[in-house]
């Protein structure tokens, strides 16, 4: 089927026709609960009687309402989460472990880690040019790992 300028439409295009009339709105509003990229393509699954994670791909490359939808709910859904955690600092029955938990999983959240990279100095040095002082100092020092 071509569109006005005689372009054939896109499976995109092709496949709205399937969705409610305020499809934008609905899967905004579920990523506004704090709804994942999986439950999203199961919403699509239900309107289109089929859906795959290489068609999401595909859109997610090439349509951009589909891709500018997709990435303003992520950033909704995030938002979701992190107001979750925030709100509920003085609840006690607030589970934060689960909540910290989700928000790795969910959002590439990491537990600090520190690398500590040692460098190894080769260096040469002329001991029959220094004093008996120097060479005690130099030693002293490479004992307790300061040079």
């Amino acid at each position: 089927m071509a569109d006005k300028g005689g372009r054939p439409k896109s499976e995109f295009e092709e496949s709205k026709k399937d969705f409610p009339k305020d499809w934008y709105d609905v899967v905004l509003n579920e990523y506004k609960e704090g709804a994942s990229d999986v439950e999203i393509k199961a919403m699509f699954w239900e309107w289109r009687k089929s859906f795959s994670n290489n068609l999401w791909d595909r859109w997610m490359k090439e349509e951009k309402e589909f891709w500018e939808t997709i990435k303003m709910g992520r950033a909704l859904s995030h938002s979701w989460w992190l107001k979750k955690g925030r709100k509920s600092l003085d609840d006690k029955e607030f589970s934060y472990t689960g909540w910290y938990m989700n928000m790795k999983n969910r959002f590439g959240w990491a537990d600090k880690q520190e690398v500590k990279q040692e460098q190894k100095v080769e260096a040469t040095i002329d001991y029959s040019k220094l004093d008996a002082g120097t060479i005690k100092d130099i030693i002293t020092k490479l004992g307790s790992n300061e040079a």
